[in-house]
């Protein structure tokens, strides 16, 4: 049977589509098309971040697999350091785009194998067809945010970075002075004015090439704290906001325990813009569900799977233990003392992450339904 043929039995079944991957680097991005019928995958190279010649390359392969001018194209790509502006272009120009997990796609095990630019995006765009079939076991599909949501994550991550690097700051600061036998207990604001007076281990003063460092360092680390108060002013005016973010984060941070940087972070990164069906997503989302392994006569669960995004785990964890603290008449509080509180640190341990999970699911139902947690106290 020839080709023309096949189309046609095809096309009679279903409306032909186009497919493309795109393989992205910094330099070049490397496309395979195919009809998903079995024929070896078109592949070509385009300089990286030319859409007109990407635009191009489509219409040729339409041509080039004698497809109408007006067919569907859908298209992937796995995601990376080019964040989602790809896909809004893709999007933009009537191409119905999805964004791969990249981790979820399954690799050889068989020690080395080959790997290049066009045999990735020849494998991409096969499993694109699986997954249009209906496998979505192929791949795991990144939810992209909508522009307005992405763009208030970058408030919460850059006060992030910048207390990160001003912890970094200190602690170097600390670490050149302990070279010299001094254990300097907190970098005071005055610091730069009394470097010349700390005295080394035998009582004589710091070098000069040391003092001078010192002095850069701490200037660095002025100019960070000035910048995370710059950053939480805006915080502020953020919160004031009539976003969807601003109202959740005001909700959260009602509650006892909750306060605005876990609020707003969570409201921007996990609850703002995403929509759950139910409580495992929300779970699964955060990694905080166990793994089962089953295998023969062996059945166990094994860790928790750590999947999704760390800071926002972290961040839930610390709140766990806020929680008990600040929410002693709450339900999920009496859980954990009756269950983990009187076994060892491990125990403990493992229960504020039982914990964690729990209250993040108690958030979502809270700020979908307005029900307050059983038992669970706010500041008013």
């Amino acid at each position: 049977m020839n080709t023309a043929v096949t189309r046609r039995m095809e096309g009679s079944i279903r409306e032909m589509v186009l497919y493309m991957a795109l393989e992205l680097s910094d330099k070049k991005w490397t496309l395979a098309f195919t009809t998903g019928m079995g024929q070896k995958p078109r592949l070509r190279q385009v300089r990286a971040r030319d859409l007109a010649v990407l635009a191009y390359e489509i219409e040729k392969a339409k041509r080039r697999f004698g497809l109408a001018a007006e067919t569907c194209v859908l298209s992937c790509y796995e995601a990376g350091m080019d964040g989602f502006w790809v896909h809004r272009a893709l999007e933009e120009a009537g191409i119905q785009n999805v964004v791969v997990d990249s981790s979820s796609i399954e690799t050889k095990r068989r020690g080395r194998h080959a790997k290049t630019d066009r045999l990735d995006a020849g494998a991409l765009v096969t499993k694109l067809v699986d997954y249009r079939a209906g496998n979505r076991r192929t791949w795991s599909v990144v939810h992209v945010p909508p522009e307005g949501a992405e763009d208030e994550r970058h408030n919460a991550r850059e006060l992030r970075r910048l207390r990160d690097e001003q912890t970094a700051l200190r602690n170097t600061i600390k670490g050149l002075l302990k070279t010299q036998g001094i254990r300097l207990e907190r970098v005071s604001r005055d610091f730069a004015d009394h470097v010349w007076t700390l005295r080394r281990w035998n009582g004589s003063p710091l070098g000069s090439e040391l003092q001078a460092q010192l002095i850069r360092l701490f200037a660095r680390m002025e100019l960070v704290r000035q910048h995370i108060r710059e950053v939480e002013s805006r915080r502020s005016e953020l919160l004031e906001g009539t976003t969807t973010a601003a109202q959740m984060a005001r909700q959260l941070t009602d509650l006892r325990g909750v306060g605005v940087t876990s609020g707003w972070m969570l409201a921007t990164e996990l609850y703002g813009w995403r929509k759950f069906r139910n409580r495992r997503q929300v779970g699964g989302l955060l990694g905080l569900v166990s793994l089962p392994w089953r295998s023969g006569n062996d059945a166990q669960d094994q860790s928790i799977s750590r999947a999704g995004p760390a800071r926002v785990r972290a961040s839930l964890i610390e709140l766990a233990w806020l929680w008990l603290r600040y929410q002693p008449t709450s339900t999920l509080t009496h859980w954990f003392q009756e269950k983990y509180a009187h076994g060892g640190k491990r125990l403990r341990r493992i229960g504020i992450v039982a914990l964690a999970r729990k209250l993040a699911v108690e958030f979502w139902k809270y700020l979908e339904t307005g029900a307050l947690p059983d038992g669970a106290l706010t500041k008013t």
